[in-house]
Formats: C-alpha cells, structure tokens, sequence
C-alpha cells in the first residue's frame, strides 16, 4: 500500500503461481485443561466407550474423504485414518481412563503428548507425523465435546493461507476459489501440504521461517515460483502480476497435447495413480499414460496379503482406463512411511534406510512373485501396453533378478533409480532391464542424506540441488547411449520450468498428478527444444538451487 515500507520474507517455492490477497492463520484450538477431577470406576468402561467411538467417528470421516480424493491426497488421507484408530495409541488412553480415571479429553491428551515424544526421538519420518498426530488429538477431543472439526477457518472471501504447517485433513479439504495460495513456516517440497497444493494447482511456498512475524490481515504479493513473498505490495504493480499469472494458467487450461516443445520435439506427459477411480479420471485429462501406478492401496491396511485374484480385481480398471496407451506399474512400495503389517520390520530406527521396496522380499518372500503373477494376470486381454518396475533397487543384481522375474511372466522389465547407486552406476543396471523411471524424491533424500519429510531440511530436498541434477542428467544420457528409456515419476516433473530442463537432459517422459499436466504441457510448448537443452547446460554449471533455478529461467524465459 502506499506510504508503507515495502518488505520480502522467503521460502521454498514448491508450486509455482502469483496470488495477491490478505492473510490469514490456520489456528489450531487450544488444548484442553491438563486437570479434571477423576471419575468414578463403575463410569471408567462407559467413558473409555465413549473415546473409542469418537476415534471410529474420526477415522471414518477421514476415511470417507480418503475415498472421495486421488493421488497422493488419498494415500495421507488414509494413513491419517488409520493412526486415529491404532491399536498402541488407544490402548495408552484407555490406561488413564480405565485405570486412573482420567476423562476421555483429558485421556486423549496425554495418550498423545507420550507418542509425540517418542515420534520426536525416532526423527526423520517419524518426527514429520508429530503435526498428524495433534491433528487426530484435536479432531478426536472435538468429536467428544460435540464441536465442529478443527482445522481451516470458514472463509467468507479468498485469501493467503498462512500456517505453521497443514495436516493431511486440512490440506485434502482445501477450496482452490477460496485458497489463493499457500504459505506455511514447516514442510518441505515433498511435505503432504507440498504435494496436495501441486495436485490442487495452488500456487505453494514451504519452510518460510520467518513468516510468524507477519500478522493475519496483511496484504501480501505470494509468488510460489521464486518462494519470494512481498508485503504490502504496489496494488498496481501486483495487479499486472496476478493478471499476467492469470494468462499463464489460462493457457494451462487450454492446453489440449500431446506432450512436446515449440518446435515439435515429444516428450509424453503421464499420469500418477493409485487405484482405477483415479485411472479414469486421469484418463479424462491431457495424460497420454500412466507413468506410475502405486500399487499400495491393495496392501495398506490389511492384516494379511491379498490375493493373486483380489489384486487382479485392482489393477485391471487401471488398465482398462488406459486401453491402446502404456501403463507402468510400481511393485509394492511397502516400508518406511508406508508400512504393512506383514512385509515391515516393525520399529525400525531408521525405516528410510530400512526395509522397504523391493528389499521387503526378505521378509515376504511370496509377496513379489504373487504381485507379478497377479499383473500378468490383469495384463491377459488387457489393451494397455503394461510395464513393471520395481522400487528401491540398490544392486545390479537385484535389477537382473527382478527383471528375470517380470520377463518370464512377459512383462517389460524395469526399475526404480531413487538410490545414488542405481545413478552412479547407470552404465551397469541399464543393461539389465528394458527402461528406468527416476523417483526424484526419494533420489534428492538419499543423495542429499537429508529425510524429505523433515520441514527443518527443505532447502536440501529441493530437487533443484545440483547434485541431484547431475545424478540424473547422467542417468539420462546413459539411457539415450543405450537406446533405453529414461523417465520422470517424482513430484520434480510436476515443476514446469524443472521439466524443461528434464527433457533438455535426454528424459524420455515425465510422470505427475494428472491435473499438473496441463502446466507442464503449457510451459513446454512455449520454449524449444535447443533452449531446454541450453536451460540444461546452464543448470549442471549452478553451485545452489537457486541459482539453478535463474540459470534455467533465464534461459527458457528469455
């Protein structure tokens, strides 16, 4: 406004978008009195009824929202849903209520401070769910005062979220025409808040630590491209910027495909999908495929392996979805923050560098085997041109044993690259298999020695670092030498000014949520081939994040 100083905060840009309005907080409600007189024992079984029921209320509610999204804001949905109800955290609470007479509310406090605690010693993934687990607590003690959810106040207009950090609940019920954008002092680019913001197109900015200090009211320029946020901006001035982003996104809307650059070079553009609800609604979109089809919703929460033919009954209407058009399917991803009860190592210290996907072999030997018989299975009559790769390979010979298994049920064959390894040693492990997809989030993880769930480490997970870029512009150019497919399934194809640098490396196809695809599809078809090329050089020359991000803009914007 005029007469006011003009001043800038700045975080992790994450989604990319200008939006101009005030701010507004998410407040949490506050926690209820530590104390409250002790009930009687012949009331103590009632009471702790009374809790269980609200935690089935809660799950249930979550659940439903789980079942009525896609993509990755299904899978925190659930996972939320089920730490409501999990057997360890009420078994806590039912201690104080039954033995100590404790009321529920107060129960539910203390049942949580104790997890929160040992969440917090775990570190890593662990640590991230802290900000879930308060977020049950006060979704449960609303349930049982009868109040109304907690979470994202009513909006009568549109504003700016301002956050310490968003729980999956909170994030998953967002309203894009009443959210310009987003803003939150945690998180990181491969946070929750961070992938549902992509999916839902809100423009995004992560670990801005300094954005305490702004108060709810204030008129703020939010760019989530640059992660600059600027208070009490020229109205003028952020008038032409938000008219100028409108444009830009219009053109995202209009953009019909296929995937290709200016002047006429392919790069397919793919879908992420979880399960054939959202395989059909991907396939409504401009996605010319699916580049990875999670397989874990078939295995999440169940207490035992599902069979070859229950399996079959989940992957065929993904096939079906995408008749005539090609299909990768990623083997079970159990472990880490996605654990199953009968392929995990229960309370592994540190699960990232544990036992998770394809090493999960060790513990459910029959697991992989049956999976693969179960694709072949759904493959049989399908249309879809069916791929099979496998998560977490660390060793050539893991990549020749999973390929020998997918090629004697006639599937293509190939893997993951999200360990350093499987980069670094590129030369070695194409060979072995048909094609390689690059998880980008798992890849900047391991390569940077920083957990992506952290929000403490954001500017290490950010895949912009160069040495993630260089990982994978090797990888790529090892694939064009062999004649082998590279492609792009993490949250970084998602990014449009990242994706032309991709396809300026030699990636052969990028995979994302289907409603990102119409930004990157856009972008791509403003620059050409040779500028994304040039983009490329310009970015391995870059010593930060942020400096490859202007290499590349100011190539590709040029």
């Amino acid at each position: 406004m005029a007469g006011e100083t003009t001043q800038y905060t700045y975080g992790t840009p994450v989604v990319a978008g200008i939006a101009h309005g005030e701010v507004a907080w998410v407040q949490r409600p506050q926690t209820p009195a530590e104390y409250a007189p002790a009930i009687e024992e012949s009331e103590r079984e009632a009471e702790y009824q009374r809790f269980e029921a609200a935690t089935e209320e809660v799950s249930k509610r979550l659940m439903e929202r789980a079942q009525n999204m896609v993509g990755s804001a299904s899978d925190v949905l659930f996972m939320t849903s089920q730490m409501v109800v999990d057997k360890s955290w009420r078994q806590e609470a039912k201690k104080h209520i039954t033995g100590e007479g404790t009321p529920a509310v107060q129960a539910t406090v203390r049942a949580t401070e104790k997890f929160v605690e040992l969440f917090k010693q775990a570190g890593g993934l662990m640590a991230e769910r802290v900000t879930d687990l308060k977020d049950i607590r006060d979704r449960v003690i609303a349930q049982l005062q009868g109040e109304p959810e907690p979470g994202i106040p009513t909006l009568e207009k549109a504003v700016i979220l301002f956050a310490d950090d968003l729980a999956p609940a909170d994030t998953a019920g967002l309203d894009p025409t009443k959210v310009l954008a987003i803003a939150t002092i945690l998180g990181g680019p491969t946070s929750h808040t961070s992938i549902i913001a992509r999916q839902l197109g809100i423009p995004c900015i992560v670990a801005a630590r300094e954005l305490g200090s702004i108060e709810g009211g204030t008129g703020v320029l939010l760019d989530g491209g640059t992660g600059r946020i600027e208070l009490n901006p020229d109205e003028d001035i952020a008038k032409a910027a938000v008219e100028a982003d409108a444009k830009r996104r219009e053109a995202a809307k209009s953009w019909v495909g296929p995937g290709k650059t200016k002047d006429g070079e392919e790069i397919p553009l793919l879908a992420n999908v979880q399960d054939g609800k959202g395989a059909q609604k991907a396939s409504q979109s401009q996605a010319e495929g699916i580049g990875l089809f999670r397989t874990e919703l078939c295995f999440l929460g169940v207490s035992q392996e599902p069979s070859v033919e229950e399996q079959v009954q989940v992957y065929r209407p993904v096939l079906d979805a995408f008749a005539g058009r090609k299909v990768v399917v990623r083997t079970l991803d159990a472990g880490s923050d996605k654990p199953v009860d009968w392929a995990s190592v229960p309370d592994e210290e540190n699960p990232a560098l544990g036992v998770r996907g394809l090493r999960t072999s060790g513990i459910a030997p029959n697991q992989l085997p049956n999976q693969l018989d179960a694709i072949a299975s759904a493959n049989e009559g399908s249309e879809a041109d069916v791929w099979v790769m496998a998560p977490m390979v660390s060793t050539v010979a893991e990549a020749r044993w999973f390929a020998q298994l997918a090629r004697e049920r006639g599937l293509v064959a190939g893997i993951m690259v999200e360990v350093p390894s499987a980069a670094i040693l590129a030369p070695l492990f194409l060979p072995e298999v048909d094609f390689v997809s690059i998880g980008t989030n798992d890849l900047t993880q391991y390569t940077m020695a920083a957990d992506r769930m952290n929000p403490n480490l954001a500017t290490y997970t950010d895949p912009w670092q160069p040495a993630v870029l260089a990982l994978i512009s090797y990888t790529a150019k090892t694939g064009k030498t062999q004649g082998k497919p590279v492609g792009v399934c993490g949250e970084a194809a998602a990014d449009p000014l990242l994706a032309c640098v991709l396809h300026g490396m030699g990636v052969t196809s990028l995979s994302m949520a289907a409603s990102a695809i119409g930004a990157v599809g856009a972008q791509l078809s403003s620059v050409t081939g040779e500028q994304c090329r040039q983009a490329a050089e310009q970015v391995l020359k870059a010593d930060s994040a942020d400096a490859a991000r202007y290499a590349a803009r100011k190539v590709l914007e040029a």
